[in-house]
């Protein structure tokens, strides 16, 4: 049996691209599932418009019984929450959800609440259905049964953070929305995904987008292939895909990006990697 289960419903940075020339590597935006086989926790990371998807699996999965699902916010920009206001589990009194965040409880659930606040949406977050909880996890080791969770900082405009997750021995760390340079922080990083078997990394440009994109937060192919081999990860997943990379320039992306380090791979919708 696997230790430790991914699966990716969304993987586009900054807007959806619903579009046939992107279906291959998928349209929705970041939405990654975790799961220990053999117990009950469901962990999503992130709620972009992926988590749509990932909310009518569940349902046809687990039916009457009720639902629980706990929610790791790398931050709180639209692309990454923009699928909850339609997350069906949501608006089913039976179910409950933790949202974590780097953040104050409150304030996450003021963030939350504000995107579906009028004019936005008709439906106020505080008057959905299931049980909410909000949670501060600054400074804390999570466990949710055997799995182990910290939260480390990225650079991103507004801050963002990354996660270490780990189970039976098995290492994933999900670093998306970042753009190296802050020594500090970069240090932080290469520290928490030592020997990691799945490095997921924020590679939205090339170099030479990323030039004419200084302090947008995100970075390139090659910063992904680098931190890959400073850390010894055992492979390296491509994430955050730029919304106007079609299918053809993300296997050339990925062609450029085995060069420096070989096991490399994009993520794509319905992806399931086992560990």
């Amino acid at each position: 049996m696997s230790r430790l289960q991914l699966t990716f419903w969304g993987v586009r940075g900054s807007a959806p691209a619903p579009r046939p020339s992107h279906l291959t590597f998928g349209g929705n935006t970041p939405c990654v599932e975790v799961r220990v086989p053999g117990e009950d926790t469901i962990l999503a990371i992130d709620a972009g418009t992926g988590l749509i998807g990932l909310g009518e699996s569940l349902q046809r999965e687990h039916g009457a019984r009720a639902l629980s699902v706990d929610f790791l916010m790398t931050h709180f920009h639209w692309d990454h929450i923009q699928g909850l206001p339609l997350f069906a589990p949501l608006y089913d009194a039976r179910n409950r959800f933790r949202f974590y965040s780097e953040l104050p409880a409150a304030t996450i659930a003021e963030i939350l609440e504000g995107q579906m606040s009028r004019p936005y949406f008709p439906v106020p977050f505080e008057n959905l259905a299931a049980q909410r909880e909000f949670v501060d996890m600054r400074g804390r080791e999570l466990c949710f049964g055997s799995l182990r969770v910290r939260s480390f900082p990225l650079s991103h405009p507004q801050g963002a953070c990354g996660y270490r997750l780990e189970a039976g021995g098995a290492v994933v760390v999900h670093v998306s929305d970042h753009e190296p340079g802050d020594a500090r922080i970069d240090a932080g990083i290469r520290a928490e995904a030592q020997g990691a078997d799945v490095l997921i990394y924020d590679a939205q440009y090339t170099p030479e987008e990323q030039a004419a994109k200084r302090g947008w937060g995100h970075g390139t192919y090659t910063d992904a292939t680098r931190a890959a081999r400073q850390c010894g990860a055992r492979q390296l997943v491509l994430f955050h895909h730029d919304p106007g990379r079609d299918d053809e320039s993300m296997r050339a992306l990925v062609a450029q990006a085995r060069r420096d380090f070989e096991n490399t791979e994009a993520a794509r919708e319905g992806w399931t990697i086992r560990l």
